[in-house]
């Protein structure tokens, strides 16, 4: 679908918080009424696609980047969904040693460095946890401490063995599981970019349900991006991005009350608990999508003091926290 728009003044994408289905859309004031003629108007196409558990958005002067960015994403959902039976990480799952293809086997890797880079809060071991509160299969209920503490024992990503001269990835424990999805779309954006670039697309904004990378310009300037505070029902910051992606983590989507107390679905695997760091939402912007992915993953459950030390660690990294 093509429009037109004046992209750096008029189209802000609304960048809802949480993890499932996308809440951002386009918000695109007609050009006519702005008075924008005719001939200064930038043609622009627009396609959206359901991938990866949420819809992708793609938008750029170039009508093939939605084709180039869909078929990208198709392939890594192939190999990284725990929810497609048959892929690498749902063979894993069941057989705890697989030999894995080059792609599975560097974001596994990556996954292991962010892991020892925030001191265990990003951990993609943390499946048994996910499932014991009920959050793979919505049957949410709050278990006990020494349940916990025995499926504590099957997480940390140190209990995960890579084998490097052929692509092997090893459980230390049977009963373990991963899952990538605190790591997957961002790791998805950018072999879509490397994609584009390699198609001489140099202009294109890509929204995977809540994670968004900005390549380039838009046609009158950089990308910009409107974040929302959930709790307010407002806007509360509006970023400009190039070449960029930004990831938002929070507790206000995917969550059940018990007891008057909100359990959200992000666990903090040191605690074996839901995060509670008391804030309910951070954007990560970085070069990368999988940095921004994994790193907003990790503010959420270590907040406001663990923060300093992800700033310290990551600079080219910046963050955005909500707390009120």
């Amino acid at each position: 679908m093509a429009f037109s728009a004046n992209i750096r003044r008029y189209i802000i994408i609304f960048l809802a918080i949480g993890w499932g289905l996308s809440l951002i859309s386009f918000f695109l004031l007609r050009p006519e009424r702005l008075g924008i003629p005719k001939n200064k108007r930038a043609q622009l196409y627009r396609n959206n696609q359901l991938l990866m558990g949420t819809f992708w958005e793609v938008t750029s002067p170039n009508k093939e980047a939605s084709v180039i960015v869909f078929s990208e994403a198709k392939r890594i959902e192939n190999l990284l969904s725990k929810y497609i039976p048959e892929s690498e990480i749902s063979r894993l799952n069941r057989t705890g040693k697989l030999k894995v293809s080059a792609d599975t086997f560097y974001i596994i890797k990556k996954s292991k460095e962010f892991w020892q880079e925030t001191k265990g809060a990003f951990d993609i071991s943390v499946t048994p946890l996910v499932e014991l509160w009920g959050f793979s299969d919505q049957k949410y209920k709050v278990p006990g401490e020494t349940l916990i503490k025995e499926t504590l024992k099957l997480v940390g990503s140190d209990k995960i063995i890579l084998h490097e001269n052929d692509n092997v990835v090893e459980f230390k424990l049977p009963g373990m599981k991963i899952d990538l999805g605190g790591i997957a779309k961002g790791f998805a954006l950018d072999c879509a970019v490397v994609k584009l670039k390699q198609n001489n697309i140099s202009s294109c904004l890509i929204n995977a349900g809540g994670q968004v990378y900005a390549l380039g310009k838009g046609p009158e300037g950089s990308w910009r991006i409107a974040i929302q505070n959930p709790r307010k029902k407002q806007f509360s910051k509006i970023i400009e991005l190039k070449d960029k992606s930004i990831s938002t983590s929070g507790d206000y989507e995917q969550f059940f009350l018990n007891n008057g107390r909100r359990y959200c679905h992000i666990i903090n695997p040191i605690t074996g608990y839901p995060a509670d760091s008391g804030i309910f939402s951070v954007t990560a912007i970085s070069n990368s999508g999988l940095a921004a992915d994994a790193l907003s993953t990790a503010a959420f459950i270590l907040g406001g003091q663990g923060l300093e030390m992800l700033k310290k660690k990551f600079p080219e990294t910046d963050f955005l926290l909500m707390d009120s």
